[in-house]
């Protein structure tokens, strides 16, 4: 029991990645090589920093239109508002929930743990894109808008397990 109960986290992660179950997303190594010719979505982006995280955070563009499968940037913003350093992670999802599954993640600052030094202003960004297969699902081709979101939370100090920036996506620093 000990072990399921272990287990059962990455299994989880590892089914709502497959399947965007609960809006979540999936990582690919690339974009499709060409985006589909006329087919569109609005892609709206939401960013969040959970009670007890002394960071300002939201995206630096609130919507754009991408063609499905074409490779897109989007930056988010982050200001540690605090007097000390602090690390945190983000969380995602995307919605309406059927999205998730075709909802693609090149790079992301959400791959791995974020620090800030106090003060701190960084411009993290997602490299995305749709998957084209959304235009093949009966119900998920008539989604014209998604949104991608984020929370981030407060990471203990003791457990940064990860390198503070993802080298395929790195962070712009600024100090504010």
């Amino acid at each position: 029991m000990g072990g399921l109960a272990y287990a059962s986290v990455p299994l989880y992660r590892a089914f709502c990645s497959v399947t965007g179950f609960a809006g979540t997303t999936s990582r690919a190594a690339a974009a499709p090589a060409a985006p589909v010719v006329g087919e569109t979505v609005k892609v709206r982006f939401d960013g969040n920093a959970s009670p007890g995280m002394p960071w300002l955070f939201k995206p630096v563009t609130v919507e754009t239109t991408i063609p499905i499968g074409g490779r897109r940037m989007a930056f988010f913003r982050a200001t540690n508002i605090s007097g000390a350093t602090t690390t945190g992670r983000a969380t995602y999802n995307v919605s309406p929930d059927l999205a998730g599954k075709y909802f693609k993640k090149i790079a992301c600052f959400c791959f791995t743990q974020q620090t800030l030094k106090a003060g701190e202003t960084v411009d993290m960004p997602v490299t995305y894109f749709i998957d084209p297969a959304i235009l093949n699902d009966p119900q998920a081709r008539k989604i014209d808008e998604i949104t991608l979101s984020y929370t981030f939370f407060p990471v203990d100090a003791g457990k940064v397990d990860q390198p503070a920036t993802d080298p395929v996506s790195p962070t712009v620093r600024t100090q504010g």
